[in-house]
């Protein structure tokens, strides 16, 4: 009788733990099946977001997408810090908005300035090769994409980007890093590329210095005339 119930004992023992682990695994199953689930929600919803901002670009009602602020001396290495302002300057004189955008009206007009008139679907075309946001309109990062990609023969004969970068009086031809034929020679270029930079910089604080002693000059000048007439 004691060995019969002790058996009795073991097989009960035996049975709750196959059922406790039949638990835990249908569990496990649950827990796994529920975050496919989730997994595939999160896929769908992140797709099907994608797919409606692709729709509103097409229909035009994609809402403009602000690009981090950049510092165009760091990310464009290729130019010189005059060629930097040169092109920022051709970027605020045909931003007639002020609004930090050349958009389409706006560029129809700076290609007509620059004696390139293009058709509405030629200037569309031109803001598609550089619009990385597809807000339709030139930012000035992008407006700079346009003198990178021309420096780096990266623009079609029959682009009118190519058009605008050779018509605006800004020489992009510079043979970058790219062009070293090994290591030393790259190296040598990278130097002499900072040290330019950092010769124009000085070059700008003493046109700076310059004209702020011309300016002490003047009043200077000025305030003896007044005392002349004064007396």
């Amino acid at each position: 009788e004691e060995l019969a119930q002790k058996l009795q004992r073991r097989l009960q023992l035996e049975a709750s733990g196959a059922v406790a682990e039949g638990e835990a695994e249908a569990a496990k199953g649950e827990v796994e099946a529920e975050e496919r689930s989730c997994l595939t929600a999160s896929a769908g919803a992140e797709l099907s977001a994608k797919l409606c901002r692709r729709h509103d670009i097409n229909e035009g009602a994609a809402q403009p997408r602000r690009a981090a602020v950049f510092n165009p001396y760091t990310e464009f290495k290729e130019f010189s810090r005059r060629q930097i302002k040169d092109m920022e300057r051709m970027f605020r004189l045909y931003d007639s908005g002020r609004d930090g955008y050349i958009d389409l009206m706006e560029l129809k007009l700076m290609m007509e300035k620059l004696g390139a008139p293009q058709t509405h679907l030629g200037l569309k075309n031109m803001i598609k090769e550089v619009d990385e946001d597809f807000d339709g309109k030139l930012s000035f990062r992008e407006f700079l994409l346009i003198f990178h990609k021309a420096a780096a023969g990266e623009l079609e004969e029959d682009s009118g980007l190519l058009t605008l970068a050779k018509l605006s009086e800004i020489d992009v031809s510079i043979e970058g890093v790219k062009g070293a034929k090994n290591f030393f020679e790259a190296k040598a270029q990278a130097l002499s590329s900072a040290s330019k930079f950092e010769a124009e910089i000085k070059a700008e604080q003493d046109e700076r210095k310059r004209e702020e002693e011309e300016r002490k000059h003047r009043r200077a000048a000025f305030r003896e005339l007044k005392s002349a007439f004064t007396q």
